[in-house]
C-alpha cells in the first residue's frame, strides 16, 4: 500500500499535466486567447485583445491565416472564398444592405448591424446561428462591441474611429441603443423580449398604435426607467396608472365584479375584466363600488409564467420604447 500511493499521485499528476497541455494546444490552434484589461480600449488593439479572448469569436471565425475555425465566415483575406478582408468586404456588404432597405447604409452600419442583429445578413454558406454577443453568456459591453469593431474594420479597411464611437451615423445609433437598452436590462435581447410581448402583453396594451386598451399604453415607457418597468412587471400593483385602477362592484344581488372601470355612463358602467371579458352594469343595479389600492388588473403572476431570459428579453425590448411623437411632441 505504501509503495502504491507514490505511483497513483503520480499518474494523477501526469494527467492533469496532458489535460492542460491539450486546453494550451487548442486555445493556441485556434489563434491563442490574448488577455484583455479590465479597463476598455476602444482601439483595433482593444478589439483585438477581445475578438482572442472573452469575446470568443475565434471559436467561429478565424482571420486570414491566423486561427482554424470554420463555422462562421473568415474574417480575413482567405482563398477565392473571402477576396477581400473584412473591413473591406462591409463595404461591399453595406451597398448591398442599402440598396435592400432604399437606405444609406455605411461600412460601419453594416458591421454594428452584423453584431445587433446578426440575423439580418447570413452570408451564403452559413448558417443563421450567430451568438447576440450583448447577451449572455457572452453578454459583452457596448464599448467592447465598438473595441472588436474597430479591429474587424481596420481589417483592410477606412478605419473612421468617429463613425465608430464619438459620432456616430443614424443606423449605428439605433443599433448602439438596442445594445445598450439590451445590457442595462441584464444582458437580454430585444428580439426576443419583442416575442414575449406579443404572447403576454400585446392584448392589453397599446405600443406605437397597435393592441389592447385595457391596461396603460407603452409607447415611450422606456422614459420611466428600468426600474418602474421592472417594477411594473414583477408587481403591477405597487403602481397603478391613474385611470387604471381596479374596481369592485357588488350589485343588489351580492354578485361581484372586479376590473378596470372602462367606461361610465349615465344610466351604466361597463368593467373590462382581467381575461379582457367586457360587463355592462346598470346604476340603479349597483349597491356599492369601491377601489381595491392593492389589486390591479394586470395578472400579478405574470413572472412566474416567464423564464428569467423572457424577463430580461422584455426588459430589453421595453427599455427600446424610446417614445413616438405626436404632435410635434415626443409622448412620454
Amino acid at each position: 500500500m505504501t509503495h502504491t500511493m507514490p505511483k497513483v499521485f503520480g499518474f494523477l499528476l501526469v494527467v492533469l499535466g496532458l489535460y492542460l497541455w491539450i486546453g494550451y494546444a487548442i486555445t493556441d490552434l485556434s489563434g491563442g486567447e490574448k488577455k484583455s484589461s479590465g479597463a476598455v480600449d476602444i482601439s483595433p488593439e482593444g478589439g483585438e485583445a477581445i475578438y482572442w479572448g472573452r469575446g470568443r469569436c475565434f471559436t467561429c471565425h478565424s482571420v486570414g491565416g491566423q486561427g482554424s475555425a470554420v463555422r462562421g465566415p473568415n474574417h480575413g483575406q482567405f482563398g477565392e472564398k473571402f477576396p477581400l478582408p473584412m473591413g473591406a468586404r462591409a463595404v461591399e456588404r453595406a451597398k448591398v444592405r442599402a440598396e435592400k432597405l432604399g437606405k444609406p447604409f455605411t461600412a460601419v452600419d453594416y458591421m454594428v448591424e452584423s453584431l445587433a442583429t446578426p440575423g439580418a445578413y447570413v452570408v451564403e454558406g452559413y448558417k443563421n446561428e450567430m451568438a447576440v454577443v450583448y447577451a449572455p453568456p457572452i453578454s459583452l459591453s457596448l464599448k467592447e462591441i465598438k473595441a472588436v469593431i474597430a479591429y474587424l474594420m481596420a481589417q483592410g479597411g477606412d478605419l473612421d474611429m468617429e463613425a465608430i464611437d464619438t459620432k456616430p451615423g443614424e443606423v449605428t445609433a439605433q443599433f448602439y441603443a438596442k445594445i445598450s437598452a439590451a445590457a442595462e436590462a441584464g444582458g437580454g435581447d430585444p428580439g426576443k423580449g419583442a416575442v414575449v410581448y406579443e404572447e403576454n402583453c400585446t392584448d392589453c396594451h397599446v405600443l406605437n398604435g397597435e393592441g389592447g386598451e385595457t391596461g396603460p399604453e407603452l409607447t415611450g415607457i422606456a422614459g420611466k426607467g428600468l426600474k418602474f418597468i421592472s417594477a411594473a412587471v414583477l408587481q403591477p400593483a405597487k403602481a397603478i396608472t391613474k385611470g387604471f385602477e381596479t374596481h369592485v362592484v357588488v350589485d343588489k344581488n351580492g354578485r361581484q365584479t372586479v376590473g378596470l372601470k372602462s367606461s361610465d355612463e349615465a344610466a351604466e358602467i361597463v368593467i373590462t375584466k382581467a381575461n379582457g371579458d367586457e360587463v355592462t352594469i346598470a346604476k340603479a343595479d349597483i349597491k356599492t363600488i369601491t377601489i381595491d389600492k392593492n389589486k390591479s388588473v394586470m395578472p400579478d403572476d405574470l413572472s412566474e409564467a416567464m423564464t428569467v431570459k423572457d424577463y430580461q428579453d422584455l426588459l430589453s425590448f421595453l427599455m427600446l420604447q424610446k417614445g413616438a411623437k405626436k404632435g410635434g411632441e415626443e409622448k412620454k
